[in-house]
């Protein structure tokens, strides 16, 4: 059998922090979730975990709940308890507020750019070398205070596109499990 695939959604734990633009990481596992009528509620390496099977990889499904910039506490557990390779097996989900709204962007590594809880992973594990998926949480206007826009609620206005990018996220990471990075990347990154 396939080695297991980790996809790993970043946000924060709690009702207040439901639909909030930084939550871009649970809305996205849970979406999955929904889709292959899974749970993700086991209680592991400080998060929550559900599982799923794509194209015959086993799938786990990963919502730290330590925080935003913690998740590198769950994360580096994650990894020491099922010796995951990260370059191969990891997949960490974040917002990403330099990103217009509605832009996805795979990566095979990179920097945190930025990105709280992907500075909290790199430190954690020690490497840039894992994938990722960023979803653009950009406005079309200056942002004067970066935490209250990120920890705001996307309107309601926004919810139906929101669900299109959820769409073509869940897309972008069933193509990675099927095709491989390189061809998701060419495929989904706009």
């Amino acid at each position: 059998m396939a080695r297991p695939l980790f996809i790993v959604g970043l946000g924060n734990p709690g009702a207040q922090y439901e639909w909030t633009r930084h939550n871009c990481g649970f809305l996205l596992v849970d979406y999955i979730a929904r889709r292959f009528g899974a749970q993700v509620k086991r209680q592991e390496c400080r998060s929550l975990v559900g599982r799923i099977e794509i194209a015959g990889v086993p799938v786990q499904l990963v919502k730290p709940q330590t925080y935003m910039n913690l998740s590198g506490e769950a994360v580096a557990c994650l990894v020491g308890k099922y010796e995951i390779r990260v370059a191969e097996e990891l997949v960490v989900v974040s917002d990403d507020i330099a990103l217009p709204f509605g832009t996805i962007r795979l990566r095979r590594r990179g920097s945190a750019g930025g990105q709280k809880g992907l500075q909290s992973i790199i430190a954690a594990l020690g490497s840039e070398d894992f994938m990722r998926l960023r979803i653009g949480i950009g406005p079309d206007h200056p942002v004067s205070d970066t935490a209250a826009f990120v920890l705001d609620r996307f309107p309601q206005s926004a919810r139906d596109e929101l669900e299109k990018i959820l769409e073509r996220s869940a897309a972008a990471l069933q193509a990675v499990i099927e095709d491989g990075i390189d061809k998701a990347m060419a495929q989904y990154n706009q």
